[in-house]
């Protein structure tokens, strides 16, 4: 047997709401392919950047004349690249404030060796460099690794006759200057400018531009320079110079960034372009973090941050107009807290390392190099956040001079994208609120409605199928108001047609009785003027008939009579169970061949009703029963009582019910019995009356099949007396 669950409007209509529940799944969908599209536009106005830039570097050869960008080629470690600085940096040989740049440090080792009067070790001589720039000077940095550092003599003239470092560069205007520091013991140090032959005292003459530390480490010595940019040229190259015995203080090996003995033998220095850094400004663009990069991929100029560079997006956020609404209070108190653990993902800090100056490589680089912008999309160097690059070449000419390089992140989309995430997500919880509550106090009409309808129903017919009241129309215009009106005028008809039936007995037994009385008078004559048997016969027949017609008629009187009497009697309070006990008694006698099964209790059960009507009520059920009983079996009665009823329960063994007529048996002129029991006339009359009975006394009766399957009982209800 499988099981259904009841369910109701108000159930369907809230499980058909819950449809409402994709609309927010719909629109989180199409806010996420609106964020694809924002990534788009976020590309394409990054791309339109990049070229709005290029076009006011393109066709400027001056840009570019003293950054060796002319230079077919650069050699990493020969050509130098001045790294941004963050801040001065403090002379003082601790090497502490390049900590920044460590990655971007340059190890100078035998490929760099340019004499040795003996095999290369890495370990006798080697150094680490880099230079970087900070308002107007230069600054550089060395790390030198010397198994015998040798010290300048203390009050000697010459200053090649130790371990020593010599600067090669041009000026501003192309000419070529030497250099030479030299320090006797660690501390601050000046160079000497070299004009000559550098053994001869005389050729040395003090530069205090080019100032510098010098400090004895473990290793070797460290060495941090600062020299003004306004003496500085294109190119510029350091050697060190190694002596390491304090004897004959010959030199031993030379190492160094270039040779640094001729103007053309120099290494090139690239050194972030003001006039650039100064159009970047001028363009105003703070949304990008934007790069303009030579032929060779190093750095000419920078502007912007990354983490402040979230896209032309962001800045709808930033100069937004916040609700300071008590909905808006709400919203950051209860729902924006909901929102961001479920649904929405808050975009977090992230770092990327810059890149390095010197050498940017990177797929957009490349293709702006060969004169194609591109666009790419690749993580932060900590994999938190999203960036996107794009690079535009820039021309000069028909050649490729270099490219300019913007990157923004993906926050600005994102908080975009969190915004309207957060006003859908408000907008459908206020959108499904009301509607749920619509549909429901809408379902709880038609609800409340159609259970008025079921009630007023249920009201008019009682349980054996009579119309007890009339159904009250509906003017409601609609189909539940076309409804009602039709089942009152339904119940109303049926009412009408029942009060017909329940009239017809008293109707038929009135205008019957005179034709009955005239056929059984014509009879009796004709049986005293004819004596043939054969005519005699047929008299009898019909005498016999006329009896039958008679006993009909007379039950169809007992009916209406009882019907007519019972509303003008009157109630007394008396025992039922001696009224029981002694009908029982009476049974017995008027049916010596049946038996009964009598249980009554002893204590009296006092009801208020009439004790005659209520002894042909026992009349009725204990013929019914004896003529339904099968042989040899017991009629059981019994009276019982719980808290506020009496129970009688009248039980034989034999034929069971028909199903779905046990109510139908206490309509008036209703039989089941068999052709065998049809002998005597019968109207279905008994269990009617006993209907009308029990209904006066404001009781129940209902008629089953027994437990058992063996037979039938009827069982009554009446009410107890209250206690006085």
């Amino acid at each position: 047997m499988k099981l259904k669950l009841a369910t109701g409007l108000r159930t369907k209509v809230i499980l058909i709401s819950s449809l409402l529940l994709a609309l927010p799944w719909l629109g989180y969908k199409y806010v996420w392919e609106m964020e694809k599209l924002l990534r788009q536009g976020q590309e394409q106005t990054l791309i339109g950047t990049t070229r709005a830039v290029a076009t006011a570097l393109n066709e400027r050869p001056n840009l570019f004349n003293d950054q060796a960008s002319f230079l077919s080629s650069v050699k990493l470690g020969r050509d130098l690249y001045a790294y941004e600085l963050h801040s001065p940096i403090q002379l003082d040989g601790q090497l502490s404030d390049w900590q920044n740049f460590q990655s971007n440090i340059m190890d100078y080792g035998r490929e760099f060796s340019q004499y040795s009067r003996r095999p290369y070790s890495s370990q006798s001589l080697s150094f680490r460099h880099i230079i970087g720039k900070y308002q107007g000077h230069l600054y550089a940095m060395f790390e030198v690794k010397d198994a015998f550092p040798v010290m300048r003599r203390k009050n000697s003239l010459r200053v090649n006759r130790n371990d020593h470092l010599i600067i090669g560069l041009t000026s501003p205007d192309g000419s070529f200057h030497r250099y030479v520091i030299a320090a006797h013991q660690d501390g601050w140090v000046n160079a000497f400018e070299v004009q000559g032959d550098i053994s001869v005292p005389a050729n040395l003459t003090p530069a205090n531009h080019i100032q510098g530390f010098w400090r004895t480490t473990e290793q070797g010595y460290n060495i941090e320079l600062r020299l003004p940019l306004n003496e500085l040229g294109s190119k510029l190259g350091f050697a060190f110079y190694d002596v390491n015995n304090a004897s004959n203080r010959m030199i031993d090996g030379i190492i160094g960034t270039s040779n640094t003995n001729q103007a053309d033998r120099l290494g090139t220095v690239l050194i972030p372009s003001p006039e650039i850094d100064n159009i970047l400004k001028g363009l105003g663009h703070t949304s990008s973090r934007i790069m303009v990069i030579d032929r060779h991929q190093r750095v000419l100029a920078q502007s912007g941050d990354i983490q402040d560079s979230n896209g032309v997006w962001s800045t709808s956020i930033k100069y937004d107009d916040r609700d300071t609404s008590w909905w808006s209070k709400f919203e950051e108190a209860y729902l924006h807290p909901i929102y961001y653990k479920f649904f929405i993902t808050e975009p977090t800090s992230f770092s990327d390392q810059e890149p390095n100056a010197a050498l940017m490589k990177s797929v957009p680089v490349a293709q702006a190099l060969q004169g194609r912008g591109y666009s790419q999309w690749r993580m932060s160097s900590d994999g938190k956040a999203l960036i996107l690059s794009a690079a535009y070449p820039i021309w000069l000419g028909n050649q490729v001079m270099g490219a300019v390089i913007a990157e923004e992140s993906t926050i600005g989309i994102q908080m975009l994208r969190n915004r309207a995430l957060e006003q859908l997500f408000n907008v459908f919880i206020a959108i499904i609120s009301i509607g749920t509550i619509t549909l429901f106090l809408f379902a709880s009409n038609i609800s409340s409605r159609i259970r008025r309808l079921r009630d007023e129903a249920e009201h008019a017919i009682d349980s054996q199928g009579r119309i007890k009241q009339s159904m009250d129309a509906s003017q409601d215009r609609d189909e539940i108001g076309d409804l009602s009106r039709s089942l009152s005028a339904m119940v109303g008809r049926l009412g009408q047609y029942h009060h017909y039936l329940e009239h017809l007995s008293s109707r038929l037994s009135h205008e019957l009785r005179t034709p009955v009385a005239v056929v059984r008078s014509s009879l009796e004559n004709l049986s005293m003027h004819n004596t043939d048997p054969d005519s005699q016969r047929y008299i009898e027949r019909a005498e016999n008939g006329i009896h039958r017609l008679s006993s009909i008629l007379s039950s169809m009187t007992e009916a209406t009579r009882i019907e007519q009497s019972i509303q003008g009697a009157e109630k007394e309070r008396f025992p039922l169970n001696e009224l029981v006990s002694g009908c029982l008694q009476g049974y017995q006698m008027a049916f010596p061949h049946q038996t009964f099964e009598v249980k009554v209790p002893e204590q009296a059960v006092m009801i208020d009703g009439a004790p005659d009507y209520l002894a042909q009520l026992l009349d009725k059920l204990v013929a019914n029963a004896e003529e339904f009983s099968e042989d040899k079996t017991a009629i059981e009665v019994q009276l019982a009582t719980n808290t506020q009823e009496a129970v009688l329960t009248v039980s034989n063994r034999g034929p069971l019910l028909p199903e779905n007529m046990a109510n139908q048996l206490l309509n008036s002129m209703v039989s089941i019995r068999s052709q065998e029991k049809k002998d005597k006339p019968h109207l279905g009359l008994g269990l009617y009356i006993a209907r009308l009975i029990t209904d006066y006394h404001q009781g129940d009766i209902a008629i089953r099949n027994r437990h058992d399957n063996l037979g039938v009982e009827v069982e009554i209800k009446l009410p107890l007396c209250q206690a006085d």
